[in-house]
């Protein structure tokens, strides 16, 4: 399957963007340079997570694992085209399968374990996908059986990884293949001749607008966008990246997988997030790379019990996003470690930005510029900088913006941009420019620094946006600043009606303490010294032990309007 125009094809290989490597020849070569170099790990609580033995496989075992579930793929009736759709948690057989399924051609669609009936019923009508592969029990939960419930109405078959076998499931029991199964899957293999250009991937996106939307990749798509976490972290060959996030969208495929294949490095696995177990991996297995939320990273810099009993020696850089960075903790972590975090802005679509050490000295700069990358007039060393194409639009009067402080739509185009979204004509309409920019809804100004204006500073969503008074107000500038009070460990910024401004800003917060209240009066006091504009003030207070999130980490805001919206 190929979404990609035959134009667009030829323009990227012209250009030397997108190539015949796929992604599976980077395994091959890993595999056949360093048949002894340990290449994937479990997370050591894996067995109360999932049951199972925990794993540690150098290549050449992987390889061999890889080669069972090719054989298990095409027992089950598994061809080139098909969409198999996973529901697994970080384990080393998930890597296997990934690479086995794209080695024989079949689309992979990954879902979140946090994923249920509403949102896998969407995902097969859209997919049309008669497989989905989970397991018997995760968690205290049994998806396989919530699985075969949905697979009925579907006329699916449900995969389930080793034993036992659950009633109606077809379990997944790898062996290694005899020597004439082994020679038939290379011939099998060499005949599909599958291509760099076909789709690899269908990764969801975080559902917003309530309905999953399908972001079909090929695997040139996924390896024009690799250099852009690869060489913004500094990944050398070898390296052991610590992966905590699920491999499910752009951050832990994108990010830790494809650079994992790049370096012929050890990927540790780890997810759903345990800090004592993700600080016992920095510590025993000595990554010189790893993820981790901001919240995290903010958190764990203020703990000297944690920080006295983690060794970070071995840590070069940590990556991380999603949320402005505190300038405090990237100063902390360089100072106190020598690590140096890098602030990456990405997603499923294709936005790729990536602020170190090398384009931002300056924690300051770090924590909330992004270099603009994919400007012909300002040279960056990345490669990325040199195929993607960057604009920022404003959203009422269709110009492009080219001066400092005035918030515009990021706009991207390039060879790492998706095609469109899958089976989804109206949305994919609606989210591309007749000149073929992919509208990405991220509020973005130039900021100028030095008197030049090489930056991009992240203002929030488009749709997010509070107005209050016919002003625009970005959450997430207010949050930033709320995460920096004291007494506050997260925040959350919504709107709530008003009869004279229209919108007024409430802050919904996680006190530091457990069971603590943070004052209206004690954030305005904090805003004004740091000298915000007053109408950007928030203007209500609500207290919450934990900010809801979606299955993949992000704050799911809708939820928090009705608590906005109550009175004081």
């Amino acid at each position: 399957m190929r979404t990609s125009p035959p134009r667009l094809i030829t323009a990227y290989r012209q250009r030397g963007w997108w190539t015949d490597t796929r992604i599976t020849d980077l395994f091959d070569v890993a595999a056949r340079s360093h048949p002894s170099r340990l290449a994937v790990a479990d997370a050591p609580n894996r067995a109360l997570l999932c049951g199972g033995n925990v794993l540690r496989l150098h290549f050449a075992e992987l390889e061999q694992l890889v080669l069972a579930y090719m054989l298990q793929f095409r027992a089950v009736g598994l061809e080139r085209d098909d969409i198999l759709i996973t529901q697994l948690p970080n384990i080393v057989e998930y890597v296997a399968i990934y690479l086995a399924a794209l080695k024989l051609g079949i689309i992979l669609s990954p879902v979140p374990m946090q994923f249920r009936r509403c949102e896998l019923e969407q995902i097969m009508r859209l997919t049309g996908a008669r497989s989905l592969l989970t397991l018997t029990q995760f968690k205290g939960t049994e998806p396989a059986r919530d699985a075969l419930n949905l697979a009925q109405m579907h006329q699916a078959q449900v995969l389930v990884l080793g034993e036992p076998q659950l009633g109606g499931s077809i379990a997944l029991v790898p062996r290694p293949p005899t020597d004439a199964e082994l020679q038939a899957l290379r011939t099998h293999e060499r005949q599909l001749a599958v291509s760099s250009d076909d789709i690899a991937t269908i990764c969801w996106t975080s559902g917003t607008e309530g309905i999953p939307k399908g972001v079909p990749r090929s695997h040139n798509h996924w390896l024009a966008i690799s250099h852009a976490h690869f060489d913004g972290a500094g990944i050398r060959d070898g390296d052991v990246l610590l992966n905590p996030f699920p491999l499910v969208n752009m951050a832990a495929l994108g990010g830790c997988f494809m650079s994992w294949l790049h370096a012929a490095g050890t990927l540790l696995l780890h997810h759903p997030f345990e800090l004592p177990v993700y600080l016992q991996q920095i510590s025993a297995d000595q990554p010189q790379y790893a993820i981790a939320a901001p919240a995290i990273l903010n958190m764990l810099l203020k703990n000297e019990r944690l920080l006295a009993v983690t060794d970070f020696s071995s840590l070069r850089c940590i990556g991380s996003g999603s949320a402005p960075l505190d300038p405090a903790m990237i100063r902390g972590f360089r100072d106190r470690f020598g690590i140096e975090v890098v602030n990456m802005f990405g997603s499923n679509e294709g936005i790729s930005l990536v602020s170190s050490a090398a384009e931002a000295p300056l924690p300051e700069q770090r924590a909330t510029l992004f270099p603009r990358f994919g400007r012909r007039e300002l040279p960056w060393p990345q490669r990325v900088a040199t195929a993607i194409e960057t604009r920022l639009m404003d959203p009422d009067s269709g110009t492009e913006i080219l001066t400092a402080g005035q918030a515009g739509e990021m706009q991207i185009r390039g060879p790492m941009v998706f095609d469109g979204y899958f089976r989804a004509p109206q949305l994919t309409d609606a989210a591309f420019t007749a000149d073929g920019y992919f509208r990405t809804g991220d509020l973005f100004e130039i900021a100028e620094e030095g008197g030049e204006l090489r930056y991009y500073r992240f203002i929030g969503r488009l749709k997010q946006l509070i107005v209050r008074g016919g002003v625009k107000i970005a959450p997430e500038e207010i949050e930033c600043l709320l995460t920096q009070h004291p007494d506050i460990a997260e925040a959350c910024v919504i709107g709530y009606r008003d009869a004279v401004f229209g919108e007024r800003v409430c802050a919904i917060v996680v006190p530091r303490q457990q069971g603590a209240t943070v004052s209206l009066q004690s954030i305005q006091s904090h805003f004004r010294n740091a000298g915000l504009a007053i109408f950007k003030w928030p203007e209500r207070v609500r207290m919450v032990v934990a900010l809801p999130r979606n299955a993949i980490g992000k704050v799911v805001r809708p939820s928090l309007a009705a608590m906005a919206e109550q009175p004081d």
